[in-house]
């Protein structure tokens, strides 16, 4: 059996093809349900944030024994590049720890993170979805969140927010 080659001039002279995820505008990651090997992976994006104040500081053991209330964007390298946890409390949900790698922001990555939880939540029939950041909450605001009390949140939650922290509740009807 022979194989043919092309000589290399010719090889250098063929257009260079994107993999299929780029040709089709594809972000270059995707969005999936967390997994506990995803622990590690989820405390190292997130110790920045929370060494500038944006998260709370939470040990491996909570990401390792809540990796199911996560989804993660995933790059196609398999690095965790994002995260964003979803926790139920009856019919409400509380969407917590939401963070993007510095070098994605911008990228959409978080929207589509958002709109995976969102959507998440709709699955589960919750009713209201709340949140509370440190930020402007531009992302939310965008995506139908307005501003809120903590009394209206679930109480088991809203007890635990830090009045130092400043944080603004934001809430969703679904």
């Amino acid at each position: 059996m022979t194989t043919a080659t092309l000589p290399p001039a010719a090889l250098a002279a063929l257009p260079l093809r994107a993999p299929a995820a780029r040709r089709s505008g594809a972000p270059g990651f995707l969005v999936r349900p967390a997994h506990e090997g995803d622990g590690p992976a989820l405390a190292a994006l997130s110790r920045p944030f929370a060494r500038a104040g944006a998260l709370r500081e939470r040990p491996l053991s909570a990401y390792l024994s809540r990796a199911s209330d996560f989804l993660v964007a995933q790059a196609f390298d398999g690095t965790i590049e994002g995260g964003l946890g979803l926790s139920e409390h009856a019919t409400d949900g509380v969407l917590y720890n939401f963070c993007v790698a510095a070098h994605r922001q911008g990228s959409g990555m978080g929207g589509r993170l958002l709109q995976a939880a969102l959507a998440r939540a709709s699955g589960r029939a919750l009713t209201m979805l709340f949140t509370a950041t440190t930020g402007s909450g531009r992302l939310f605001l965008g995506h139908g969140f307005v501003p809120s009390g903590p009394e209206l949140a679930p109480p088991a939650w809203a007890r635990t927010l830090d009045p130092g922290r400043d944080a603004r509740v934001l809430a969703r009807t679904l």
